[in-house]
């Protein structure tokens, strides 16, 4: 096992490596010719920890058997990778999207600036607060669509959309924080921990929903120059989904939200959304069914990868004293999983109430450094990659883009 854990180590160091080489591949392949194809895909962000995990199972059934590595491989648990590719899906139904695109577009025609600036604001404000009780891959997915054609287009600089970029996969980690069952960090724990939602909203909260408004309101301001009423916006379709087609699609979202925890329930519903799309064709767009099954390889390949981690993960998480654990969680949470480190956190024995708030809090705030640091993250990068320069998005891009939200997020959950 020891051999194992430190292949498992070098292996998941190097899928880290790679997600920062993602786009240095993307460029190869424009240059490439025979090659190209290739390197495109060695540049899909979406598939870096799904092919390194394939790589760990080779290793493990080189040195311990093909049994072993199946046993492994399947005594993993992949309910979160499945919901993100079935809340992804149906969030971005045409019935779902079009209702909070009216929702959106009313209140900005309503707010006393121009429309464009108040649904920008909107889209990474209140969307991200809304998953809260939506769940958060589901409000990653609304917010994205809605600002791809906002932000993520030609003529604002690119800077500008790392920035915006930084700061919707923050407050969409800390968004999540009102309720006890919408944060995937949050649901490592809550149940453990006894956390519901009302000590959710009063100890996580209020503080988070500032630091969201905060953070949305400056990155708003600085894009302001950029945002056109002419450019496609929220309200450039009109909506003509019957109210009994699009009232059905959020029936089936919810039962997905509320069957989060039971993937055999989940999975059923989405087969029956799948089969009314097909009965009511002409009411829905193409299903974003690709872009939903690479995040879901994605987040399935990190949870192969992350299960080997614990030799080395939990002693700093348990060595460590409330205010260190704060800022070591913040930092870790960039090179893992923050769901993955709560849940490690959440096996140590005797772990006082100010350190379980401080391994949350870290986790959450530093939940949109990375790609990998919240499971929403690789939707919102396989949604709004094809409005960066070379069709992907740079991994130190998004770190420089969200250090400053995430210094504002910090600084509220240390209140």
């Amino acid at each position: 096992m020891d051999t194992i854990n430190l292949i498992a180590a070098v292996i998941f160091a190097l899928a880290l490596v790679h997600t920062f080489a993602a786009k240095t591949f993307e460029r190869i392949a424009d240059r490439s010719t025979r090659h190209a194809g290739l390197f495109h895909l060695l540049g899909e962000i979406e598939i870096v920890f799904g092919l390194w995990a394939a790589v760990l199972i080779v290793f493990m059934a080189v040195l311990g058997g093909g049994k072993a590595a199946i046993d492994y491989a399947e005594s993993r648990q992949y309910t979160e990778p499945l919901f993100v590719f079935v809340i992804m899906v149906v969030a971005a139904s045409r019935p779902v999207l079009e209702a909070v695109k009216a929702l959106i577009a009313s209140l900005a025609r309503a707010a006393p600036v121009r429309t464009a600036v108040a649904q920008a604001w909107l889209c990474l404000a209140l969307v991200p607060l809304i998953g809260s009780f939506i769940t958060e891959p589901a409000a990653m997915t609304l917010a994205a669509l809605m600002l791809a054609p906002l932000v993520f287009r030609p003529g604002i600089p690119e800077w500008l959309k790392y920035g915006a970029l930084g700061v919707l996969f923050v407050n969409v980690s800390i968004g999540g924080t009102l309720t006890s069952f919408a944060a995937p960090p949050v649901l490592m724990v809550a149940a453990t921990w006894n956390w519901d939602t009302a000590f959710m909203a009063a100890n996580f909260g209020w503080k988070s929903a500032i630091a969201v408004v905060i953070n949305a309101t400056v990155i708003t301001f600085m894009l302001r120059p950029h945002l056109s009423d002419a450019a496609p916006g929220i309200g450039a379709e009109q909506v003509k989904v019957p109210a009994t087609v699009s009232a059905i699609h959020l029936l089936f979202l919810a039962a997905i939200v509320v069957f989060a925890h039971h993937p055999v329930i989940f999975l059923g519903v989405f087969l029956f959304f799948l089969g009314f799309t097909q009965a009511y064709a002409h009411y829905q767009n193409p299903l974003i069914l690709k872009e939903g099954l690479l995040v879901g390889f994605f987040l399935a390949g990190l949870v192969v990868l992350g299960g080997m981690q614990q030799w080395w993960l939990q002693p700093i998480v348990s060595s460590l004293e409330p205010t260190a654990l704060f800022f070591g969680a913040l930092g870790l949470t960039a090179i893992t999983d923050n769901a993955a480190l709560t849940y490690l956190g959440s096996l140590i024995e005797g772990i006082s109430d100010e350190a379980k708030y401080m391994l949350v809090a870290g986790a959450v705030a530093g939940g949109g450094l990375t790609v990998i640091a919240n499971a929403p993250n690789p939707a919102g990068v396989a949604l709004l990659k094809e409005g960066f320069n070379d069709g992907a998005i740079g991994i130190g891009g998004l770190l420089a883009g969200a250090l400053l939200p995430t210094a504002v997020a910090a600084g509220f959950l240390l209140l």
